[in-house]
């Protein structure tokens, strides 16, 4: 029997053949949905969405022809993403059911989970909170549908000025003529990335209670291979991003509409002083407590890739010599181990990340040895040949020398085991902008590095957008592994992140994003991206200052 689309005239089976997660073939009826044959897939239980073509699409959706696809779960990117917006609607109808007037806002991501304050009349209680997590776990085991709708603009506009979310309807302004927005239960909301089918496929949840109505959900992910995380308190990083958050309140910038604002209204020139001299700041509290403690011998400055460790590192020497001190700038990657040498991960690849990839015998004897007034030449290692180079880079330390050691490790004890820890300083630096896109939608300091990483390859390697996003997994692995279980010990945090800077790189990386085809794995991962910067208004590098840290990524640096 053969049938036809009426709607598009396309000839069809009666059955169709759907190859699914890489090599099973399931036989269905033309029109099952996506939902149904995902109980065919090992992630039946589960699943979140579907890929066909490297594109997401709903599970809703009808499949009408044979078609290769991939199902996907928490355990992946993509499913991470979804997850995490499900968790938090879900958390929001949660409050708004048994509080009606409260509303939550989410503030930014903290390892594990995202960092949220609710807006309320009243302190709630740890009871309080119990009771919200009940109702989160009734919505679940009632299988509520992530409902979509996809309504003009100017009916979304509507919606959001009468609900009060003001900043949510000026959002609007760069969004397309048709606007999807999601429902559960009687409540509307909108968090940037496709929601799962429904609330059943959400079974892992935690809500840490701090203090004042904040509070921390965790949810599994990808890096945690599904499995729900502990709790982990960072209160250095949390106080610093409050510091930020206060500073843009001040600035009467909190939401990405008021920087669209200024960026309409001519003003932007002057906001982009002030967010230079804010980070500028930071690094002079940072120069003024290593100089009013002597023993600080070793400034140790660790952070992610595209933290602007290199830049920071600089205007940190800058900072030190104005103040009369000799900076002598480490790169722990000098001190690679001969390749040879290099340990090796699983799939028998060199692992370049871990402790053991650096020689830190040699590292710690050459820090000895100065500690003691003697010379030492520094060596550099060369990525092609894969061996240190010694070329007479002799230096000493004078009485006013302070040694800047930057590296992924160098918050880790273990690099320096045999220097005293009277003698080091820690700084932690992190890209984390406390601007929001609005009350419910924050950055991600992910796709901040990301984007950050997308320019500056292009720029220095010659990557492709492609190219980088494939290798992000790896770098996030070894983040994950040996930078961020030690930032609780960094002595300050410095945030390396400017509140406009999404405008500027936006003009860079936009065509490195829509030059990655349909038929490339990353396609989805690109479109999400140019769709979240599809909302910045673009601003103009001739505004950004020759020594800015954002030139690190952008170029133009005023060496």
């Amino acid at each position: 029997m053969i049938l036809y689309n009426r709607i598009w005239g396309i000839k069809m089976n009666n059955n169709i053949k759907i190859t699914i997660d890489g090599n099973k073939i399931v036989e269905v009826p033309a029109g099952t949905t996506y939902l149904e044959i995902s109980q065919y897939s090992k992630y039946k239980d589960t699943v979140l969405g579907v890929k066909k073509n490297n594109e997401i699409l709903s599970l809703n959706e009808k499949v009408y022809n044979n078609e290769t696809i991939e199902f996907f779960d928490c355990t992946s990117i993509d499913g991470t993403k979804m997850y995490k917006a499900a968790v938090m609607f879900i958390f929001e109808v949660a409050l708004k059911t048994i509080y009606p007037n409260a509303d939550i806002h989410y503030l930014h991501s903290v390892p594990g989970g995202i960092l949220g304050e609710i807006k309320y009349s009243k302190i709630l209680t740890i009871e309080d909170i119990s009771k919200i997590k009940e109702e989160m776990a009734h919505i679940i085991d009632n299988n509520y549908q992530f409902k979509r709708y996809n309504i003009l603009k100017k009916e979304a506009e509507a919606f959001y000025n009468a609900s009060l979310t003001p900043e949510k309807s000026h959002n609007l302004q760069t969004a397309d003529d048709i606007v999807g927005i999601y429902k559960l239960k009687d409540y509307i909301n909108y968090y940037y990335v496709p929601m799962p089918y429904s609330t059943k496929y959400i079974k892992l949840f935690s809500i840490k209670y701090l203090d004042n109505n904040h509070l921390v959900l965790l949810y599994p992910s990808y890096l945690t291979k599904g499995i729900l995380p502990e709790y982990v308190h960072h209160e250095n990083i949390i106080r610093s991003f409050y510091e930020g958050r206060s500073w843009l309140k001040r600035l009467n910038t909190p939401y990405l509409s008021d920087l669209n604002a200024l960026v309409s209204n001519y003003e932007i020139k002057g906001f982009i002083e002030s967010c230079e001299l804010k980070f500028n700041e930071q690094i002079k509290n940072a120069c003024d407590e290593i100089i009013h403690n002597q023993e600080k011998k070793f400034i140790m400055i660790a952070g992610p890739s595209s933290s602007g460790k290199t830049t920071t590192t600089r205007v940190l020497a800058s900072y030190l010599r104005s103040k009369g001190y000799d900076p002598i700038c480490l790169s722990t990657d000098d001190y690679f181990v001969e390749r040879e040498n290099n340990p090796k991960d699983n799939h028998g690849n060199y692992d370049f990340e871990c402790l053991n990839a650096i020689d830190i015998s040699l590292f710690n004897n050459h820090l000895l040895t100065l500690l003691k007034g003697e010379a030492i030449n520094v060596p550099s290692f060369n990525f092609i040949t894969g061996h240190k180079e010694f070329h007479n880079h002799i230096i000493k330390l004078k009485e006013n020398s302070i040694i800047l050691i930057e590296g992924l490790h160098t918050l880790n004890d273990d690099l320096t085991p045999n220097i005293p820890e009277r003698n080091k300083y820690k700084i932690y630096l992190s890209p984390f902008i406390p601007l929001n896109i609005d009350r419910h939608n924050y950055i991600s300091t992910l796709d901040l590095r990301l984007i950050r990483r997308i320019v500056r390859d292009s720029r220095t390697r010659g990557h492709t957008a492609s190219d980088t996003i494939k290798n992000w997994k790896s770098v996030r692995n070894g983040e994950e592994k040996y930078i961020f279980p030690y930032t609780h010990q960094a002595d300050i945090i410095i945030n390396t992140a400017l509140p406009y800077e999404l405008g500027v790189l936006k003009v860079y990386a936009d065509s490195l994003l829509l030059s990655i085809d349909t038929d490339s794995e990353y396609y989805a991962e690109a479109r999400r991206l140019y769709k979240f910067l599809k909302g910045f208004y673009p601003i103009s590098s001739e505004y950004v200052s020759k020594d800015s840290i954002l030139r690190e990524f952008i170029g133009g640096r005023n060496d």
